[in-house]
């Protein structure tokens, strides 16, 4: 691919790493793209946030295509993952350690499976005070760090799909089709407050985005070695 190729727009999927930002992702993106052409600019951007501790799918759009990032963050996203039951975290997932733990011996399966019929269709959430969205001019999670409390309103999220793929109490496997703007770390939380158990997401991985799948996407590895020149790479 040449760098005309990059500047007219280019979409790109790629399975981005655990522990990874997105930031990171399109910064390695950007400078492999410049040092390969020996180029001062490229515009290259992402198409929808995933968390450090989420791994999948994210499209990475170069040039004129960055254009078409909206339209990209608008579709629908498919997730699977764990929810860990029996417990809760500040954040909803990982990031935060258990702040309270809760009995699970009244759980069965029928209603772990039949809980999920509380979150279909059209709902209202919560995002988590763990989050970049901002309040006032400040992100939520900076009110979170600091110990401060603010009210988050509910917003209206659509979920298409909801469905636990396998039980290995005290961890639940989902997957899960939902609309933009859905937080899957709130899913996890409401889930466990529906079951009297409390839960948080304890993995996740997206792979989904409208038609856009992760089974197509690239590594950093073989961006490098399907899209740029290894002779001319440094």
């Amino acid at each position: 691919m040449t760098e005309e190729d990059f500047k007219a727009g280019q979409i790109l999927l790629f399975d981005k790493p655990l522990e990874w930002t997105s930031f990171q992702l399109v910064n390695k993106v950007r400078w492999l793209i410049k040092t390969n052409f020996r180029i001062k600019k490229i515009k290259v951007g992402h198409a929808g946030t995933l968390d450090p501790l989420a791994s999948g799918l994210l499209i990475l759009c170069t040039g004129k295509s960055t254009k078409l990032i909206e339209s990209l963050q608008g579709q629908e996203k498919e997730y699977t993952g764990t929810f860990t039951l029996g417990a809760t975290t500040p954040s909803y997932d990982m990031e935060t350690e258990v702040d309270q733990t809760y009995p699970t011996d009244h759980l069965t399966e029928e209603k772990i499976h039949q809980a999920t019929a509380a979150f279909s269709g059209d709902i209202q959430q919560r995002p988590p005070v763990f989050s970049a969205l901002k309040k006032d001019g400040k992100r939520l999670y900076e009110y979170a760090r600091s110990g401060e409390e603010v009210e988050i309103p509910t917003r209206e999220v659509n979920i298409s799909e909801f469905e636990i793929t396998k039980i290995d109490l005290p961890k639940v496997h989902f997957r899960v089709s939902c609309s933009k703007g859905t937080y899957i770390r709130s899913l996890a939380h409401d889930f466990g407050k529906e079951l009297g158990s409390g839960a948080y997401l304890s993995s996740l991985r997206r792979t989904r985005i409208g038609e856009y799948k992760v089974e197509n996407a690239l590594t950093v590895d073989s961006f490098v070695n399907e899209y740029l020149s290894p002779e001319e790479e440094t």
